[in-house]
C-alpha cells in the first residue's frame, strides 16, 4: 500500500475542512442534503482522525481542524 504524499495530505485535509464547513441541514430544507450531510460529517471526522494519527508532526502547523 502506498502512503499519501505531502501534497495529497494537504488536499485531503482541505477537502475535509470544506465538507465540515457545509451549511447545517436546517439552513437547507432538503431531505437528501440532510442524509448526505450526516454521512459526510462522520467520514470527515474519521478522515481527520486518520490524518492526525499518521501525520502527527503536521498537526500543529495547520490551521485546519484536528481531532
Amino acid at each position: 500500500m502506498k502512503k499519501i504524499d505531502k501534497e495529497g495530505y494537504h488536499i485531503l485535509k482541505q477537502l475535509v475542512s470544506d465538507v465540515q464547513g457545509a451549511p447545517y441541514p436546517n439552513v437547507i430544507d432538503n431531505e437528501l442534503y440532510r442524509i448526505w450531510y450526516e454521512h459526510a460529517q462522520v467520514v470527515a471526522i474519521q478522515c481527520l482522525e486518520y490524518i492526525d494519527k499518521n501525520f502527527p508532526k503536521d498537526k500543529d502547523s495547520e490551521k485546519l481542524p484536528s481531532f
